[in-house]
């Protein structure tokens, strides 16, 4: 089962209310809120696009540009003895150390991962 959905380069969480009897969700990966709703999966979609068409809208219609999620830059905090140790072996293979966590992170396969 899969808890997100994708629509325009937006990917929107998906969870279910049950005092509620509502599901419900919000897009991932940005500051602005996006959220929506609906009583059953076709209305959840329906509010999703719809959410996201009226982002779109209104950031254009104020001249800003749209958030974009996952840029592919974020900070990750680690000790200062394993930054030494990656810095200088991403400097033995003749590589950046931001190319050795890519890598890494490329070998990595997380079980519940958005495909």
């Amino acid at each position: 089962m899969n808890n997100t959905m994708r629509y325009k380069g937006y990917v929107g969480s998906v969870e279910f209310s049950e005092n509620d009897a509502v599901f419900y969700g919000k897009v991932l990966g940005i500051r602005s809120l996006i959220s929506y709703e609906g009583a059953n999966a076709t209305e959840l979609i329906a509010d999703f696009h719809g959410a996201v068409d009226d982002y779109l809208a209104m950031c254009k219609e104020d001249g800003v540009a749209p958030e974009t999620a996952y840029k592919g830059s974020f900070n990750v905090r680690i000790t200062p003895q394993l930054h030494e140790k990656l810095a200088i072996c991403a400097q033995n293979q003749g590589i950046s150390l931001n190319k050795l966590i890519e890598k890494a992170l490329q070998a990595y396969q997380p079980i519940n991962a958005v495909s």
